[in-house]
């Protein structure tokens, strides 16, 4: 079997458990129609009924360029709303053209554009939570990405698939050891109260008290590999350093600081992208944490500028500024989530209610 469908077979059957008779939504760039005619063959195969939706090289900077009236910047596409509404599986794969092409889109489009689609958001949060909406983000390899990474083409397929444990003989197995592997993970955290995240640069604790871990085992990203939560919104204090770059919305941020008191983010510092930062944290809920995760994918060890692998980087840990997961039973509401990386591997340690369970790395309270 090649590799494409490989990762066909992984994405239907593993990530989106697709059924005879159920719903698929897959949505992706023309770029990536290798992928999806794969998915869309097995899927079918499968008894599912699905649709596709391709867009096209330069179509989100030219709605950003000639939407210029209230209704086109709220408009919502009829088939995202049913399949965000009705269907049982909504599949994004990643395919980038230009990771730059938004770079110099209107602040106050993309502002009006959050807040008059953040209805759909809200509902595609609820349902997903629930898996009532069985949801899967994944990349396909393309030029632009490998650029971003530093790597060639072909350096970056590799690193894509190995991430996804394509190359393992039965990747479906491989990511239910991850699961399991995992799930001790946030049994033995479920049952903490306090965390403290510390390295050289950052001491920050927060109270994760009747709130839920989560396995992040592949289903709802594709590769995954991370544990996650969201603190109790005003428990958050201390300072916080992340040293991986962040990316949001075409713009680089480098050696980001937030000092965090209550709760909330009260002063920031970044060596670039600090003009950013201004603007976000004018954002409505976005001085406040919706997420606290720790990477656990040791197959992905090096930051690509892609949040889907760089937050799930084996022995780093990282916070998202904005909207919550709903299934962890944090609350903070925003039209951002944006997640903020740290090492950990150099001195990081991680305490749970006082105790050392994590060091340089990794977990030291399993074998």
């Amino acid at each position: 079997m090649n590799i494409l469908k490989k990762y066909a077979h992984l994405l239907v059957d593993y990530c989106l458990e697709i059924k005879s008779g159920e719903k698929l939504y897959v949505k992706s760039n023309t770029i990536a129609e290798p992928l999806v005619r794969e998915v869309y063959r097995y899927a079918m195969e499968k008894g599912a009924i699905v649709e596709t939706d391709l867009s096209f090289q330069g179509k989100n900077r030219i709605f950003y360029e000639m939407a210029h009236t209230d209704q086109q910047l709220g408009h919502v596409s009829p088939l995202v709303d049913k399949a965000t509404n009705e269907y049982d599986a909504y599949l994004v794969i990643r395919a980038p053209f230009n990771l730059r092409s938004d770079h110099n889109v209107d602040k106050e489009k993309l502002r009006q554009r959050k807040e008059s689609t953040q209805w759909l958001n809200e509902k595609y949060f609820s349902r997903t939570a629930t898996r009532s909406l069985k949801r899967c983000l994944c990349q396909y390899p393309t030029i632009a990405s490998a650029q971003e990474a530093g790597m060639s083409l072909e350096e970056y397929e590799h690193f894509v698939y190995n991430a996804c444990h394509l190359y393992d003989d039965n990747p479906e197995e491989a990511w239910l050891k991850v699961r399991a592997h995992q799930q001790k993970i946030v049994d033995f955290l479920d049952q903490k109260s306090t965390i403290r995240y510390q390295n050289k640069k950052t001491d920050i604790s927060f109270s994760v008290k009747d709130r839920i871990w989560i396995n992040s085992d592949g289903q709802n990203n594709m590769p995954s590999g991370e544990v996650y939560s969201g603190p109790v919104e005003n428990s958050v204090n201390g300072i916080v350093h992340f040293n991986y770059p962040s990316v949001f919305q075409g713009h680089e941020v480098e050696d980001i600081v937030l000092t965090v008191k209550d709760g909330e983010v009260i002063s920031w510092e970044a060596k670039k992208g600090k003009d950013l930062l201004d603007e976000i944290f004018k954002i409505e809920g976005a001085r406040y944490f919706g997420e606290v995760a720790i990477g656990t994918n040791y197959n992905i060890q090096r930051a690509t500028k892609n949040i889907l692998f760089d937050e799930k980087i084996g022995g780093t840990i990282h916070m998202a500024i904005g909207q919550s997961y709903p299934q962890t039973g944090a609350k903070n509401k925003s039209s951002i989530h944006w997640d903020m990386i740290t090492d950990m591997k150099d001195g990081g340690v991680i305490y749970a209610d006082g105790e050392k369970v994590y060091e340089n790395g990794k977990f030291i309270v399993f074998d």
